[in-house]
């Protein structure tokens, strides 16, 4: 099977670009106060290290909005300002030097106020994102609407007095909290527009459920080829955001970010310490930036024979465990037997001659 993109028209974030076709981007958004320029930056590096692409912080009020230039300067990334309620601080975060702003139809509609942000907007040659969630989303029509077609019209209102101003270096989202809210409502805009979207399920709760909601509700719409960019919104290290990003894409095959574990959940039969065995591997690969092979590369590590080389006979190397060694092996293949201490340094040498 192979995934068809749905065909949107192509935005500049900064030095990358979404739509038409482009890879679909990771974005998070940093939890520190924006005013904390080194708590932000800070944060912001360890994102980009774990892979993210975009991203996204919260503007309160001026002394945030007027902070937005320091930390442009010290990050690599694309920096979208979060602006709610105050239109005035989009204005000003625009003057910072920002990559994207992110208007909330919700709180900022009155027609003067988008007028000067998209003149803003223009002057600078940077887009926006329409941002809707279902916590606030405004429309006044039907109240008897579904969520999902609440933000779909209330988006499509909005749409028609930004494009009014002749502007359309627009970017789409339209979160839910819930899983078939969310899924619905990207699937109707996506057929009334080319702008390109950005998933999320906002508002998902503790990791663990969060990652499981934004999963489904992000992989139905990816597998449907909707979606442009991407965040895990999760009550958690936002790194851990960026975690579960590169697993769906990954899992979708729609991005390769290095060597791939594949892994069984054990059972009676195994008689090695597997989650020790994996863990340590998975550390020691997310600290290897160099020598890595390109493209996707499979790596098998299975408890017992069982799930051996017959089950990983698609990963390009693997052990499979017995009773106090493994049997290392190559696409399928039986090569050696090696000790269980010496299993995770025989996967990485393998690994780094290829």
């Amino acid at each position: 099977m192979k995934i068809l993109r749905r065909k949107s028209k192509v935005i500049k974030i900064g030095k990358v670009k979404i739509g038409g076709g482009n890879p679909v981007l990771i974005q998070s958004m940093a939890k520190t106060k924006t005013s904390d320029i080194e708590g932000a930056v800070k944060q912001i590096k360890c994102l980009e290290l774990a892979g993210c692409e975009i991203v996204r912080l919260a503007v309160k009020d001026e002394s945030d909005a007027k902070a937005l230039k320091l930390i442009k300067h010290k990050v690599s990334i694309p920096v979208v300002a979060d602006i709610h309620f105050d239109y005035r601080l989009a204005l000003i975060a625009i003057e910072s030097g920002v990559d994207k702003i992110r208007l909330n139809p919700g709180n900022i509609y009155k027609e003067n106020e988008i007028s000067q942000v998209i003149s803003a907007l223009k002057g600078a040659g940077i887009p926006m994102r329409v941002g809707l969630n279902s916590g606030s989303v405004k429309y006044s029509g039907n109240k008897k609407l579904s969520v999902a077609d609440k933000l779909v019209r209330s988006c499509l209102d909005y749409l028609k007095i930004i494009e009014k101003f002749k502007f359309y270096n627009t970017v789409i989202s339209l979160k839910a909290s819930t899983v078939l809210d969310t899924v619905e409502a990207y699937r109707k805009i996506s057929k009334v527009c080319d702008y390109p979207l950005h998933l999320g399920v906002t508002a998902t709760g503790l990791p663990q459920a969060g990652a499981i909601k934004s999963s489904i509700a992000i992989g139905s719409l990816l597998m449907d080829g909707i979606g442009d960019t991407l965040r895990i919104s999760l009550t958690d290290n936002p790194v851990e955001e960026i975690k579960a990003a590169k697993c769906i894409l990954e899992a979708l095959e729609l991005r390769n970010f290095g060597p791939q574990i594949i892994s069984c959940p054990t059972c009676g039969r195994c008689e090695v310490n597997l989650v020790n065995i994996v863990g340590e591997l998975e550390d020691k690969l997310s600290g290897i930036t160099h020598g890595l092979p390109a493209g996707p590369f499979k790596i098998a590590v299975m408890g017992c024979v069982v799930n051996g080389p017959g089950e990983a006979k698609e990963a390009d190397i693997g052990i499979a465990f017995g009773k106090n060694q493994g049997l290392f092996f190559k696409k399928g293949k039986p090569i050696k037997k090696i000790s269980v201490k010496d299993s995770v340094n025989v996967l990485l040498k393998e690994l780094k001659n290829k």
